[in-house]
């Protein structure tokens, strides 16, 4: 039996959640998109590993987000991979034509996305207005028809189409993205 279920929508009660997580459900509902819910209070999915059983409930491609930057920490990236998939620096920054990359630290994470570790999701560029962080997104996440993130917080999973994530939602964030190929062998 399924620990977990899936909801569609944003949250009936509102109380227990944190304002960033509500400003989630906000921007999505004020722009129509479609999108369904899975809640694990319990499980907090920071780590590929712990996604497995919200993963089957989701039923989307589940993606590893990186908050990384350059060695100067002047400028700021978050990958979208499979979560499946091995990352390697080295192959990403021959790609962007950089440095070798490295991971943000916490306190920029939360500056330019209102987000703590563990917790990366696309979904917190609405809270970067200075564009700030370039969107890098592995040409593997766009073939799936549904993407699995946070709402800011990784104790609560969303399933989105796809179409919807890098069409509706980053106009209306007025982010661009990059696609990158990454091997992750």
């Amino acid at each position: 039996m399924m620990k977990y279920k899936l909801e569609k929508g944003s949250p009936a009660d509102y109380s227990d959640r944190l304002d960033k997580e509500k400003r989630c459900y906000s921007f999505l509902d004020d722009l129509g998109i479609e999108f369904w819910r899975c809640d694990h209070p319990d499980a907090n999915a920071n780590t590929i590993e712990a996604c497995a059983e919200i993963d089957a409930v989701l039923e989307a491609t589940i993606c590893k987000n990186l908050f990384l930057c350059n060695r100067q920490q002047t400028q700021y990236y978050l990958l979208m991979m499979p979560g499946d998939k091995v990352f390697k620096t080295k192959e990403l920054s021959s790609q962007l034509g950089c440095a070798r990359l490295s991971f943000a630290s916490a306190e920029a994470m939360e500056k330019y996305l209102d987000i703590t570790p563990g917790s990366v999701s696309v979904l917190g560029l609405m809270n970067d207005t200075e564009n700030a962080v370039r969107l890098l997104v592995d040409e593997d996440v766009l073939s799936g028809e549904f993407v699995g993130c946070h709402p800011c917080i990784n104790t609560t999973s969303l399933k989105l189409y796809t179409k919807d994530v890098f069409g509706k939602v980053l106009q209306e964030m007025k982010h661009d993205m990059t696609t990158v190929k990454l091997l992750g062998e």
